[in-house]
């Protein structure tokens, strides 16, 4: 016996929005976004015509953020960890020598994914300026929202993960799970006396390329799914919302309490009092 496999469904711009809005997403709102184009599926339009419909849903007064994180400019991230894993030393010193300094016009996220990599390319994108940890925002408050972000202060107070806070934006994660859910760091931030460690990464000061070092608060991500499925099941499940978007399902939350909710809980959690 043959089976004929179901027709793909192609999404359209306009079938995306209208979800996106039923999602809750509102217009003139502030939205941070972590996508998984493989599980949105097929849209008419590719990533472009996803980037289109959360700025339909968002509307000329919204404005769209995403990460555009960097850890390919640096010899401390676990991503180089893994790239130079049973490398001699001669092989990881000609890897060091040619990792190109971080620009915040044009340094790739390659990392971040399709969508983000989108927008960071879309005329009228505004990029702050981490060589690790950098956003890009689209809309009337990108330039207000992705300032000051200090180079020694990766997603804490002089961040646009703060500047987020303040303005209650909201966060999707479209088709992602909570093991991305950036915001629950802005929390690891405001643990009392949160562990530090140093990091390291290839930067440009007065047109050389050159290393730098620095300390910050020791960034781990390790224990976010199980975060934010508690998170989830908060006052009845409440804060966050569910539904379809394409074919993910994808859900949408209110950026500070997530953050707000990791600060409180991340202590424990990591003293041991593990989730069940």
């Amino acid at each position: 016996m043959t089976t004929t496999p179901s027709p793909t469904v192609r999404r359209s711009r306009a079938g995306l929005a209208e979800q996106l809005s039923e999602l809750g997403v509102a217009r003139g709102g502030v939205l941070m976004v972590h996508a998984s184009m493989r599980a949105v599926g097929p849209v008419g339009g590719g990533v472009r015509a996803v980037v289109g419909a959360l700025r339909d849903a968002l509307g000329g007064r919204g404005t769209l953020v995403v990460p555009s994180f960097t850890p390919e400019n640096s010899d401390t991230s676990p991503q180089y960890l893994d790239r130079v894993r049973g490398l001699t030393d001669r092989e990881r010193e000609v890897l060091r020598a040619r990792m190109p300094s971080f620009d915040p016009a044009t340094t790739a996220a390659p990392s971040m994914g399709l969508l983000s990599e989108t927008v960071r390319l879309t005329e009228g994108a505004v990029r702050s300026g981490h060589p690790q940890t950098s956003f890009t925002a689209l809309g009337p408050l990108a330039g207000d929202l992705m300032a000051g972000h200090r180079p020694d202060c990766h997603l804490g107070e002089d961040s646009p993960l703060a500047r987020l806070h303040e303005v209650r934006a909201h966060v999707l994660l479209l088709g992602t799970g909570f093991d991305t859910c950036t915001a629950f760091h802005l929390g690891e931030y405001r643990m009392p006396s949160p562990p530090r460690r140093r990091y390291r990464c290839v930067v440009e000061s007065g047109g050389r390329r050159q290393w730098w070092e620095y300390e910050d608060v020791a960034l781990d991500d390790g224990d976010f799914a199980a975060l934010g499925a508690e998170f989830a099941r908060t006052d009845g499940g409440a804060r966050v919302r569910s539904g379809p978007v394409g074919s993910s399902t994808s859900r949408l939350f209110r950026l500070d309490a997530a953050a707000d909710f990791a600060a409180r809980r991340l202590p424990s959690l990591r003293a041991g009092d593990r989730v069940g």
